[in-house]
């Protein structure tokens, strides 16, 4: 086919993803990233949900502990995914070079207008996407607050002094409030879109590997040693994705385990707090935004999760689809092999038992349904 000059890259993709460890004070090398790395971590990861339980705790309605329940959940597993993704930088860094590597293996004008087209587009749409739900999310709550009237915290929360004895008190209180949930919007942004983002262009590597496969044989011209390079080139490339595949499921084995158990509490306890506890507009925008949040949190991880699996089983046809008529015994051979290899499902899940797929999606709004009619048969 007829090359194309202009190269795909993954790494583009990552750009805005690294930016945001680097407003959070890591992966750079400005000369106080030392100071803010430790401000963040004690303030936001390891505080802000401390303070946001022990707040929780002290609620005495129901209602006030339905309000407060589901930032306290986000909070928390916030901190937990940040944490687990921050153990996990080197696997991180090692699933990009391999991309870096199989961007190198799309050499016709088809594979890179596929990935350009396709997986890019989409995969640049995603980070988008949670850019925008978030900080909706967040400009809402904290409209909630300055307009709702009454002098209210942002969240319920706990201060080793009384929040109410002066203005002073009460805005440095709500200010921190508002700085800590933004930080921690912005860790969510690094725990939540690296995820969908990386099982698209995983998914799109898979795909133009199957491409690649297809067509091998079908050019005449071709000399059988030069079918027989490509062909073991192939197996490689499919030897890099299982490895990225193997890497990113120690990335999510825990964090995604506590984004399927932060979803389906704050699915539900929203839709408690709409139909029953929001006392005003601004509380219902907030609530009605947060829900749309949630679901957009875990939608496309679950949704690309179950495409790389198709695009896995398709590799086997692929196969059989290349020209193996007429090649030597020992070609036909490995070729058998390696569509056996391809048979096996691939599926990465979460905490070794969970499946990152539509069916755990499901599963999630199943289980976020019987808490809020659990959250009904209390009222």
């Amino acid at each position: 086919m007829e090359l194309d000059s202009s190269a795909i890259s993954s790494g583009s993709i990552y750009k805005v993803y690294w930016l945001y460890w680097r407003l959070l004070g890591l992966e750079s090398d400005f000369p106080l990233r030392h100071v803010v790395d430790f401000l963040i971590t004690f303030f936001v990861t390891f505080w802000y949900p401390i303070h946001l339980i022990l707040g929780l705790c002290m609620e005495r309605t129901l209602g006030d502990v339905c309000k407060g329940l589901p930032i306290t959940a986000a909070c928390f597993f916030a901190s937990f995914k940040f944490i687990c993704f921050r153990l996990r930088m080197a696997e991180i860094k090692a699933v990009e070079v391999l991309f870096k590597e199989l961007d190198q293996r799309a050499v016709t004008a088809e594979e890179r207008q596929f990935f350009s087209h396709n997986t890019q587009r989409e995969a640049n749409f995603i980070w988008k996407s949670f850019l925008v739900a978030y900080n909706l999310s967040n400009f809402s709550a904290i409209a909630s607050v300055l307009f709702g009237g009454g002098r209210n915290l942002l969240y319920p929360g706990w201060f080793p002094y009384d929040v109410q004895a002066s203005a002073l008190r009460f805005w440095l209180s709500v200010s921190y409030q508002i700085a800590g949930v933004s930080l921690a919007i912005l860790q969510n942004l690094a725990n939540d879109s690296y995820p969908p983002m990386t099982f698209c262009v995983l998914a799109g590597h898979v795909r133009l590997l199957a491409m690649r496969l297809s067509q091998i044989g079908h050019d005449r011209e071709a000399d059988k040693l030069v079918i027989a390079r490509k062909f073991t080139e192939s197996i490689e490339d499919h030897r890099k994705l299982m490895k990225i595949v193997e890497l990113l499921r120690l990335t999510m084995n825990l964090s995604q385990l506590g984004q399927f158990a932060a979803s389906g509490i704050n699915i539900s306890i929203t839709l408690v707090n709409i139909l029953f506890f929001a006392d005003n507009h601004f509380a219902v925008t907030y609530y009605a935004v947060y829900f749309l949040s949630m679901v957009l949190e875990l939608f496309p991880c679950c949704y690309y999760g179950t495409l790389i699996s198709i695009e896995m089983g398709r590799l086997t046809h692929a196969i059989y689809s290349s020209n193996w008529l007429g090649m030597k015994r020992g070609y036909c051979r490995n070729l058998l092999i390696f569509m056996q290899l391809t048979l096996a499902e691939v599926q990465i899940k979460a905490g070794g038992m969970i499946g990152i797929g539509m069916n755990a999606f499901f599963a999630t709004v199943r289980l976020a349904y019987s808490f809020f009619t659990l959250a009904m048969s209390l009222r």
